[in-house]
């Protein structure tokens, strides 16, 4: 079932950009320093993962933030779709983070076992604390998700949920290491280059149907039709057309009217089903054309009697 974006969230979307800046960067100090002491290459992975990381959020915090400003003379359908730019960036860097991950495990399976890593200890609580303030982060990426259904959150999160596997990577070969299975977080983290890849591959994908203006999913169309057809003085509904733009869905179709309807009653009907409609699904941007039924039945007709291109 589709995410049904909601106005109200924006505070959460923002508030979870700017703790995804916030949790790289700190992230980042505490990994160089963890890394300095050890010099632990799995300690190393996850700063140079971090980095990457800070670069993604930075771009997502700034693309959200413009995605949610209002329609103006120059964008008159708002700025929604900055926010699967930023998806599709994001996409690239995991991705990207994946090759590199699948290098560097490669380079360690295929390289002697190192020496014992001094300071594991540090290592250890350093990690442990990147462990909890990426859990908290995801937790409110979750709810900011849930919230209004936001794809570039969604990528971000991949992010720190595959930081999250990373961390226990990172707890698994110190420790290991420390009793003379260095290769252990290498076979681990192979497999957390694949689930990266292919969460890169379905955010993309998304992203790329969002951009294309893909039409929402069918049950969502389907409640979309029964809101409109549940008003009596509504005859049938015709050129549905529905996509989404950032947070928000975009509606648009055509109501079926009696003959002897006037314009006015009409006019009343469709901006009943409008509020039906903007109740269910808040802050669509609706869009609701009248047609008596005569009209639409001789196009209809028009329709049929065009022979079919061969």
């Amino acid at each position: 079932m589709s995410t049904i974006p909601d106005p109200r969230g924006l505070r959460w979307l923002l508030a979870a950009t700017y703790a995804s800046v916030a949790v790289a960067f700190i992230l980042i100090a505490a990994k160089f320093v963890a890394w300095y002491l050890t010099d632990s290459a799995s300690l190393l992975g996850s700063l140079l993962d971090s980095v990457m990381d800070s670069m993604a959020s930075l771009i997502n915090m700034v693309a959200v933030r413009y995605s949610i400003k209002p329609a103006d003379d120059d964008h008159r359908f708002g700025h929604g779709k900055a926010e699967s730019l930023a998806a599709l960036a994001q996409s690239g860097f995991i991705l990207a983070s994946s090759i590199l991950l699948l290098v560097h495990c490669a380079e360690r399976l295929s390289a002697p076992p190192e020496r014992m890593i001094e300071h594991a200890g540090v290592g250890l609580v350093v990690t442990g604390f990147a462990l909890f303030s990426t859990l908290a982060l995801v937790a409110l990426q979750t709810h900011a998700i849930r919230l209004t259904g936001s794809t570039a959150i969604r990528a971000d999160s991949l992010h720190y949920k595959s930081d999250i596997l990373l961390n226990l990577t990172v707890i698994v070969a110190l420790v290991s290491a420390s009793y003379g299975y260095a290769h252990m977080d290498a076979l681990l983290g192979t497999a957390i280059a694949f689930f990266l890849a292919h969460g890169a591959w379905r955010i993309g994908w998304e992203a790329f149907d969002m951009l294309m203006d893909r039409q929402l999913p069918p049950e969502v169309d389907r409640e979309i039709l029964g809101l409109a057809l549940s008003h009596r003085e509504v005859l049938g509904v015709h050129d549905l057309r529905t996509r989404r733009s950032g947070n928000r869905y975009v509606i648009q179709l055509h109501l079926e009217f009696a003959d002897e309807t006037l314009l006015l009653a009409a006019h009343k009907v469709a901006d009943e089903v409008e509020a039906a409609m903007a109740a269910r699904f808040p802050g669509a941007d609706i869009l609701i054309h009248q047609d008596p039924q005569a009209v639409v039945e001789a196009e209809r007709d028009a329709a049929r009697s065009v022979p079919a291109a061969h």
